[in-house]
């Protein structure tokens, strides 16, 4: 398991949160919101990094900020992994012709 980045948000917040039925994804965009707010790029991004993306979401990641980034911040890449095959953070994939 991560550990758990720096919240800006409180205990009292964090449980409406939860009690409103959010999914752990959605509560930790609500915290890198936050981070964000305060203005914590760095805890914004491991918060970011605590969500399980769909394949394509980290595709387009590994193109916006490159595949080191996607292993420095941690990022569970399980399902562009079982998507791509093991290797596609390093060599990239073909999707209907086209090179990502």
């Amino acid at each position: 398991m991560k550990k758990m980045p720096k919240s800006y948000i409180t205990d009292a917040e964090r449980k409406k949160l939860q009690a409103s039925g959010l999914s752990q994804n959605c509560i930790y965009i609500f915290e890198a919101e936050a981070a964000e707010k305060a203005n914590d790029g760095q805890t914004k991004w491991e918060w970011l990094a605590m969500i399980e993306y769909p394949a394509h979401s980290l595709l387009c990641l590994r193109k916006w900020r490159g595949a080191q980034f996607i292993r420095d911040m941690g990022f569970s890449t399980k399902s562009a992994d079982e998507e791509y095959g093991s290797d596609w953070l390093d060599k990239g994939v073909v999707i209907g012709g086209h090179h990502f």
